[in-house]
């Protein structure tokens, strides 16, 4: 497949669609391309939420997995060592002095429309956590995966702790899996190791 154009700025696909894996690869590849990385940058995965809410568990999760597919990557954010509202300060310090340039993809879960629910996005930007529960919290990323877990607009915290682990847990798999193969791809070609 052709890769997707290099000056888009998001990309958004149904985690249903069979082509999905293939979709987000590319999608996370052609960001990668646009940044032009260097080899003075860490290229770090920053998985953000936590597993005390099945809404929020999709970054931990991503994390783990991405752990599991790619030891040697630099990724936070895992069902073990969460990065959440309560400690992402914090992270956020441990890794501008664990990696001297980091370039960091953010991914974090989301709330959206109904019509929106099960959709995964690659976004350009800052990803803005807390958003849905109103938290004021710093921004992250060069660019950012969000996976749209639920419906938005009222009692996003009860939402949030009844939504339903089965799609999470696949989304976060189509997530993990994309972000493996971008990795491995983007890398590759470009001569740039995890470092």
């Amino acid at each position: 497949m052709e890769m997707l154009q290099l000056e888009a700025e998001k990309f958004s696909y149904h985690y249903q669609d069979p082509l999905c894996i293939t979709k987000i690869e590319q999608a996370v590849r052609t960001m990668l391309h646009s940044f032009q990385l260097d080899e003075s940058m860490s290229l770090v995965y920053l998985c953000i939420g936590t597993d005390r809410a099945t809404g929020d568990c999709l970054g931990p999760l991503v994390g783990t997995r991405l752990k599991l597919l790619l030891p040697s990557a630099h990724v936070l954010g895992t069902l073990d060592e969460p990065a959440h509202a309560a400690n992402l300060e914090e992270v956020l310090h441990s890794l501008t002095i664990t990696y001297s340039n980091p370039f960091v993809v953010a991914i974090d879960a989301s709330l959206g429309n109904a019509d929106r629910i099960g959709f995964i996005n690659v976004n350009k930007g800052c990803l803005k956590p807390g958003t849905a529960l109103k938290k004021v919290l710093p921004e992250v990323g060069q660019f950012h995966i969000s996976g749209v877990v639920n419906v938005g607009g009222y009692l996003e915290y009860m939402v949030l702790q009844n939504t339903r682990l089965g799609t999470v847990y696949r989304m976060a798999d189509i997530i993990s899996r994309s972000l493996f193969l971008a990795h491995l791809r983007y890398t590759e070609k470009q001569g740039v190791l995890a470092r």
